[in-house]
């Protein structure tokens, strides 16, 4: 009997393997900056610990962004780089 249907993909996300670094940085520092709102925002709806454990979350979340800012201004420097939101 033959197959009609396609093998499924061997994973469920992928990232093009032709973007170049700068391309990824950017994406990544996007990505991070959309995961920091996300946080505070959710952050300021609650009270204590969990609270304090968004918070914490989103600095870590700032502090991966400022390291991803940091290596794309190193490859691409540019006098007009816009940091990471804080």
């Amino acid at each position: 009997m033959k197959k009609i249907t396609p093998n499924p993909p061997t994973s469920l996300f992928t990232v093009n393997e032709n973007l170049d670094p700068e391309t990824l940085l950017i994406q990544a520092s996007e990505t991070l900056a959309s995961l920091d709102a996300i946080i505070t925002d959710l952050a300021f709806e609650l009270d204590g610990l969990n609270r304090q454990k968004l918070l914490g979350s989103q600095q870590l979340v700032v502090l991966g962004g400022l390291l991803v800012e940091r290596v794309l201004a190193t490859l691409v420097p540019t006098t007009d780089a816009q940091p990471f939101p804080t």
